[in-house]
């Protein structure tokens, strides 16, 4: 969903949280949600529509920067602001939201900035100015020349391909992993159009034929839509695959064990890591990561062994113990080392 569709929803209604939730809490609900209304396990229509509600409140809320957006945002919005792209007369720079967006978010380097608009240069068309004199000049104008009958021929000026646009949204990261469907505005103009699952950050998605119209039955340009994709605290995307950080126990890695974890739709997965990993070992889950056309990437695990932050003396006793029944391992690490 683009931002400037946010003032039309309350996430915190369909989730059911107040605007004061902890994250803990957004996820909680979410999860309860999502298990009502999740198609394989509630096959009716309204649930349908109800799973992408909720859905569509998680991805906003449970992202740090966008919440704070989408906070800022209705809270202006309430007084009757509204958002809109486009470029020359029936553009819209932002300017005016600059003072009032920058004082929630910071400005100068480092700032966040709240803007969603098109732009394809303000400068007017000298062709376009001259044509409404007849072209009596100007590059492309219709011309006269002298015909050998007597009199006057006009020439017929060559059609000419419109100026191409470029543009920005921000999507957080898992709509970027699932693919969404964005609305954007142009010359007043309302559209929609949809990014794939995958894109990455700063990629550009040529959107044809919403650039400045052509001149003298040319084509118009096209529209480079730039993709900026939120960071998530759990999820990096590699290709097709999902990346998330998996903590264990060195009981879990040294023995190996089956690892319950949450995936980007907050269902349970299971890893299965081997007996003998270390930190850094990847296992994955099958089919878990981004589908895009014919291709499906896996959740991919990365083995984090974690241990007590302040082990007690039985502990630290058994860890020695540990290394004395290892053998030479402690030896090699030191080698290593």
């Amino acid at each position: 969903m683009a931002e400037n569709e946010w003032l039309s929803k309350d996430f915190y209604k369909v989730l059911g949280v107040s605007k004061d939730a902890t994250d803990a809490e957004i996820t909680k609900a979410y999860r309860k949600l999502a298990r009502k209304y999740h198609p394989d396990l509630n096959k009716t229509k309204e649930a349908e529509e109800k799973f992408k509600d909720i859905s569509e409140a998680y991805d906003v809320l449970n992202n740090k920067e966008t919440r704070q957006k989408y906070d800022a945002i209705r809270q202006f919005g309430m007084g009757g602001a509204r958002f809109a792209g486009g470029s020359g007369q029936g553009g819209f720079d932002a300017s005016g939201f600059s003072d009032i967006f920058g004082s929630m978010f910071g400005s100068g380097q480092g700032g966040q900035r709240v803007r969603f608009s098109t732009s394809g240069g303000a400068n007017p068309n000298l062709n376009d100015i001259f044509s409404m004199f007849g072209g009596a000049a100007g590059q492309g104008a219709g011309a006269s020349y002298g015909s050998p009958y007597g009199g006057y021929e006009e020439q017929t000026p060559s059609p000419q391909r419109g100026e191409d646009r470029n543009s920005k949204i921000t999507l957080t990261f898992r709509q970027a992993v699932k693919g969404a469907t964005v609305s954007l505005r142009v010359d007043g103009k309302q559209f929609k159009t949809h990014v794939p699952a995958g894109v990455k950050d700063g990629q550009k998605i040529r959107i044809a034929g919403k650039g400045k119209p052509g001149l003298y039955g040319g084509k118009n340009g096209d529209m480079y839509l730039t993709v900026h994709v939120a960071e998530d605290p759990k999820f990096t995307m590699r290709g097709h695959d999902l990346i998330m950080t998996l903590p264990v126990s060195v009981g879990e890695a040294v023995a190996g064990a089956k690892i319950d974890a949450a995936d980007i739709d907050g269902e349970t997965v299971t890893f299965k890591v081997p007996a003998g990993s270390s930190s850094g070992t990847e296992v994955r889950v099958s089919g878990k990561g981004v589908h895009r056309g014919n291709e499906t990437g896996d959740l991919i695990g990365v083995v984090e062994i974690h241990v007590p932050a302040k082990p007690g003396l039985a502990l630290k006793h058994a860890a020695k113990e540990f290394d004395k029944a290892s053998g030479d391992f402690v030896e090699q690490l030191a080698e290593e080392r």
